[in-house]
């Protein structure tokens, strides 16, 4: 096992990141040995490749239909008893209020089926999207793909995006 419980690759990592895309099979080797990834969001253009993640995913295109731009967007939760929504935080739709500029983009348009997708939301007029935020056990560890915009709600210091984010980073060791 590795010393870092989680490892957190951030938006449009494998663009900017040489390294990082040169090296991924060492990161799946991390998961795959005990690890969490938590995943942000790709463009399709970003060298993002369906294979690396440990099972397929695919950033919608063109980008402008896989995206919830309502902030305030319903958020309807798949699983309500998974682990991201209770451990250590208990998650409740208040934590989705306050988010700011969007619910999330780049959501993918397909993800193998051992993904199992945790929540779904649309802009209004249109069609629920679910692959917000996709999780996976993969060998002993555990790998999270989210589109959702992480990045903006703790800018903003948004509670219930601390909240979920803290739960995300912990799964699947919070007890």
């Amino acid at each position: 096992m590795s010393e870092y419980d989680t490892i957190v690759v951030g938006i449009r990592a494998y663009l900017s990141r040489n390294d990082l895309l040169a090296n991924n099979d060492r990161l799946l080797q991390y998961v795959e040995n005990g690890g969490h990834v938590v995943m942000q969001y790709h463009n399709p253009n970003d060298n993002w490749d369906p294979q690396l993640a440990p099972y397929p995913v695919q950033p919608g295109s063109p980008s402008i239909e896989w995206r919830v731009t309502d902030q305030t967007a319903h958020i309807d939760v798949l699983e309500p008893n998974h682990p991201v929504f209770s451990e250590p935080n208990q998650i409740g739709s208040s934590d989705f209020d306050g988010w700011v500029q969007e619910r999330g983009l780049y959501y993918p348009s397909s993800w193998d089926e051992r993904f199992t997708p945790l929540m779904s939301m649309a802009d209004p007029e249109e069609e629920a999207l679910d692959g917000g935020l996709l999780v996976a056990e993969f060998g002993d560890g555990t790998y999270a793909y989210t589109s959702l915009s992480w990045y903006r709600q703790l800018q903003a210091q948004v509670p219930g995006g601390y909240r979920l984010f803290v739960n995300l980073l912990s799964y699947p060791h919070a007890e």
